[in-house]
């Protein structure tokens, strides 16, 4: 594979793959693959959880799911999902096709963690989910406390850590 990447698979009901997202480890390429589904964007299902934590790419999911790890705290407890991006929209109630089909699958979900970016999409994203579903959840904005996205936060606190054991 010439971008040396990482393959992001979303699956459907049945095991089998209908989304690719295709993200370069050594550069800026970013894409889905030909045919990709975005109803079955990445995700990381939990056993029983009424709760979704939201991102806007795989890598801030398994960014936030690391950060989990490191603290200690069980990051498979809760559902984890990629929503495949998200856009700027002059709507206020825009759910991502992703996060409409999770919900239909998922109907004990009652509460949304948002760790969506830190810039104007990102952020009105987060109000446009809120807008449109805040009254049938608990909708909990919780961007990254620092950086643009969960990567960038993971990134800070990895540097931190090891300034701290030195």
């Amino acid at each position: 594979y010439p971008y040396h990447g990482a393959v992001f698979v979303g699956l459907n009901e049945r095991g089998l793959p209908k989304y690719a997202n295709i993200r370069s480890t050594k550069g800026d390429f970013k894409g889905e693959a030909a045919g990709s589904d975005k109803h079955y964007s990445f995700r990381i299902p939990a056993q029983d959880s009424t709760e979704v934590h939201l991102f806007e790419a795989a890598i801030d999911l398994l960014s936030y799911a690391t950060m989990e790890y490191m603290a200690g705290r069980d990051w498979h407890r809760d559902h984890l999902l990629s929503l495949a991006g998200v856009f700027k929209t002059k709507r206020t109630d825009v759910v991502p096709i992703a996060l409409e089909r999770f919900l239909e699958l998922h109907p004990d979900v009652k509460c949304l963690h948002l760790h969506l970016d830190n810039d104007e999409i990102g952020r009105c994203a987060a109000d446009g989910i809120a807008s449109a579903l805040g009254s049938k959840y608990t909708v909990l904005n919780e961007p990254p406390a620092f950086g643009k996205d969960m990567n960038d936060l993971l990134i800070h606190n990895l540097h931190r850590r090891k300034e701290w054991e030195r």
